[in-house]
């Protein structure tokens, strides 16, 4: 990286550095301690950055939990751990990522396909969150890299026709516990009884930039409303197989300290599982920010079929 891109997307009033990783996609920013509050033109300016980037990533800050949530807090309410599988103890903003719970995520599958993996999180719900912020603790020599992809360049990367096509769609996002799961208290309303289901846009115009970013969590979309099964089922594949093309991703290589801060509006993630074949150990811990509801670019909010909202305060609003 040279100075010059260097200093075009630094902030002199901040006093840090942004370093671009990719074409469309993520940034490394550098000269900022995340152990202490920072200052209002910081926070400023990593949003920003945030907003541009999409994923922003900080190498050597060794956090505890109780800094790791005062850091998350400084940008938005923080949700509770996991809907389902809880939370640090003591820490009820915490998720703990270990390497061994979901080593059996694909059994059981017939076909693999390439964009399987791949998912906006939590998009079952009617208000997604706004962004997760993962810590990286125990990580493996090699291996367990994890993947993101640009959503909004995605859309503007399709032809103007299908763009046109897509801009009108809806589609139904669902969510079941696993069984035998059992919610945490905060969420037992949305996931201890009852299947989460919201109707989303497949288009989402960004709330804070107003940019049109392609809404198809491959995790969690099933169906396009108003499409027979098939018209859906090859219009989505084709839409999954689009998000994930290289040019539009950034892997990330984990290092003890390292953080990345994610925009779940904009963004698709693809956690590793290369981890599953080695003997290292890896640990991450994880907040979540609430979110506000996708709107179309027709202006349309999505509505929830089954659920409530994630973070009490976004149940409150929406009652």
């Amino acid at each position: 990286m040279s100075a010059e891109v260097v200093a075009e997307v630094s902030t002199e009033e901040a006093k840090i550095q942004i370093n671009p990783l990719s074409a469309h996609i993520g940034a490394e920013i550098s000269d900022v301690d995340l152990s202490r509050p920072l200052p209002q033109a910081q926070i400023d300016a990593i949003r920003a950055a945030l907003l541009k980037w999409k994923v922003v990533f900080f190498r050597e800050q060794f956090l505890s939990h109780e800094q790791h949530v005062a850091f998350s807090t400084q940008f938005g309410e923080l949700t509770v751990g996991h809907p389902v599988f809880g939370h640090v103890d003591g820490h009820p903003q915490i998720y703990a990522i270990s390497k061994f719970r979901k080593a059996t995520r694909f059994e059981g599958q017939p076909l693999l396909r390439p964009w399987m993996g791949w998912h906006t999180d939590v998009t079952a719900a009617v208000n997604p969150p706004f962004a997760s912020i993962l810590r990286g603790v125990t990580i493996p020599p090699y291996g367990g890299d994890t993947q993101w992809t640009n959503l909004v360049v995605a859309y503007e990367r399709l032809s103007a026709s299908l763009r046109s096509f897509v801009d009108g769609l809806r589609g139904v996002h669902r969510f079941a516990p696993p069984q035998g799961a059992s919610g945490t208290d905060a969420f037992d309303k949305a996931v201890r009884d009852q299947t989460l289901v919201s109707e989303h846009p497949l288009v989402r115009v960004h709330p804070e930039t107003g940019e049109r970013a392609l809404y198809v969590s491959p995790g969690f979309l099933k169906q396009v409303v108003g499409l027979a099964p098939r018209e859906s089922q090859a219009l989505l594949e084709l839409l999954w197989e689009h998000i994930t093309r290289p040019e539009f991703t950034v892997r990330f290589k984990w290092e003890p300290g390292s953080i990345a801060f994610w925009d779940n509006r904009s963004t698709a993630h693809l956690a590793p599982t290369d981890i599953f074949d080695l003997d290292f150990d890896r640990q991450l811990y994880r907040t979540t920010l609430v979110g506000d509801v996708p709107v179309g670019p027709d202006g349309r909010a999505s509505v929830a079929i089954n659920g409530s909202p994630v973070g009490a305060a976004a149940a409150v609003a929406l009652n």
